[in-house]
């Protein structure tokens, strides 16, 4: 790998990119600390079962999105991964963050034992794809040739 300098460098993104991203993270700073003055520390919401509903079928979708993508070998199961691991994590978060004292208890064995270490599975799944591919592809392969040789 070479440096930012290295003109032999391969970008894996415009340059743009990391500027505006940095400027974009900064500027979220007064933001955020505006909101936590500023909202009410409880709110009533007339959609808030549509809003976990919607948000569930999102995490359905992706989840089994990675499963389709996976079981195909391919390699854009890392960015599903990805997308997974952060529903996950952000569902686990939202759960243990905004549930009562009666439910909190379930929510937070919930995001220790299901969503956090589901999203954990994902990251790993989205760091190693070529790993999980290239083995997958090997078993497709040799199905491939069992088959070819049954045939003839």
């Amino acid at each position: 790998m070479g440096t930012l300098n290295d003109p032999g460098r391969r970008l894996t993104s415009p340059r743009w990119v990391a500027p505006v991203f940095a400027v974009l993270g900064a500027a979220a700073v007064p933001w955020t600390v505006y909101l936590a003055m500023t909202l009410p520390s409880r709110e009533s919401t007339h959609h808030y079962r549509l809003t976990w509903v919607g948000f569930d079928i999102m995490l359905i979708v992706v989840l089994l999105a990675t499963a389709y993508l996976a079981w195909r070998g391919n390699r854009s199961v890392g960015l599903l991964a990805t997308i997974t691991a952060t529903m996950l994590v952000l569902d686990a978060w939202f759960d243990v963050g905004i549930s009562n004292r009666a439910d909190r208890p379930a929510a937070i064995l919930s995001a220790i034992f299901i969503e956090l270490p589901l999203a954990a599975v994902c990251g790993w799944i989205a760091l190693h794809v070529d790993h999980v591919v290239e083995r997958r592809l090997r078993r497709l392969s040799r199905r491939a040739a069992r088959e070819t040789s049954r045939v003839q």
